[in-house]
């Protein structure tokens, strides 16, 4: 690591990103959710428009929105409005973009405009990812809950923040 990280206290973050100046984390989290943000507009979807940034070592490696598989038509939801079976979550996007490449999310962060789901929360985890940062909560909090038990930082940008 350079002089300008900090050895993290807790030996679950050992590799992760984390700027010993709360100030400058505070700064890094917020620019990295207006991408996320960003990014969360490329989705289809009408319902919810969901956008992720995976950043290891201080450097974008991967990013994803929600939306259909590769070659599927871009609608997400039925004519109830109903999201469609097979619409994949932004962070699987991300973490799916990462796992054809030569990288890996091994002790990296994640940032998502909403927190996980449940089987999203599985996938970060065996991703390797070590800190999460969201910025409004999903429906059901089990998801975080199995992050927080699996060691994941977790933390939540709890103001909008404008792009």
């Amino acid at each position: 690591m350079t002089g300008a990280h900090c050895a993290p206290t807790d030996p679950m973050q050992q590799d992760s990103l984390v700027y010993s100046d709360a100030k400058k984390q505070e700064r890094y989290d917020r620019a990295y959710m207006r991408m996320a943000q960003e990014w969360s507009r490329l989705s289809h979807c009408t319902r919810k428009k969901v956008g992720a940034l995976i950043v290891k070592e201080g450097m974008i490696i991967s990013d994803g929105y929600n939306g259909t598989p590769t070659g599927f038509p871009n609608d997400c939801e039925d004519a109830n409005g109903t999201t469609l079976w097979y619409v994949l979550h932004a962070e699987a996007n991300a973490i799916m973009k990462v796992a054809r490449s030569t990288n890996n999310a091994r002790e990296a962060t994640l940032y998502l405009t909403h927190s996980p789901c449940k089987e999203c929360s599985k996938l970060i985890l065996q991703a390797g990812i070590k800190r999460l940062v969201y910025q409004e909560a999903y429906k059901d909090p089990a998801g975080l809950a199995l992050l927080q038990e699996g060691g994941v930082s977790i933390h939540h940008l709890h103001e909008r923040i404008s792009s």
